[in-house]
C-alpha cells in the first residue's frame, strides 16, 4: 500500500474558526477526515500532520523520504510566500510534493501572489478548497501509475 503524508502549515489548526467568509466553516480535522477516507477508498494509507511550526514541517519533509513515504501533499499556508528553508527542504527530497490552497492566492494580497515552495513541487493546486486536497491526491496517484 503506498503512504502518503498530508502537511498542513501554519494557522490551519484554526479552519473553521478563522476568517470563516475566507476559508469556509469546515474543520482541519473535517478535511483530515475526508481525505483519509477518500485515500483509503483509493488504496491509499494517508498519515496527516499540521504545524505552526517551520522547522517541524521541515522534519517532516525530511521523513518523507526517510521512513519512505511515495508522496507530500503540503498547504505551506504563509510559508508558501517567504520560506526558503522549506522550500529547500522540499527540493532536498526525491519523494514528489503536491502544493494546495484552498483558496485562489492570485485573488487575495498581493504579498500572496508569489509561491516560493511552487518551483519545486509537482504541481499546485489553488483555490478549490477540499476539493483541491483530493485532486492533490489523484494527481500523486497518476504520478505512481506513470513510475
Amino acid at each position: 500500500m503506498k503512504k502518503i503524508l498530508l502537511i498542513n502549515g501554519p494557522n490551519l489548526n484554526r479552519l473553521g474558526k478563522r476568517e470563516v467568509s475566507v476559508y469556509g466553516e469546515k474543520t482541519l480535522e473535517m478535511l483530515e477526515k475526508e481525505l483519509e477516507e477518500y485515500a483509503r477508498n483509493k488504496g491509499i494509507e494517508l498519515v496527516c500532520c499540521q504545524s505552526n511550526y517551520e522547522g517541524a514541517i521541515i522534519d517532516k519533509l525530511h521523513e518523507a523520504e526517510d521512513k519512505e513515504f511515495h508522496g507530500v501533499i503540503i498547504n505551506p499556508g504563509a510559508y508558501t510566500h517567504y520560506s526558503y528553508a522549506i522550500r529547500d527542504a522540499i527540493a532536498s527530497i526525491s519523494v514528489p510534493v503536491m502544493e494546495v490552497h484552498l483558496t485562489n492566492i492570485h485573488k487575495r494580497e498581493e504579498f500572496r501572489h508569489v509561491s516560493v515552495t511552487a518551483p519545486v513541487t509537482v504541481a499546485q493546486i489553488i483555490g478549490l478548497g477540499f476539493y483541491g486536497y483530493k485532486l492533490a491526491l489523484l494527481g500523486l496517484i497518476e504520478k505512481f501509475r506513470e513510475e
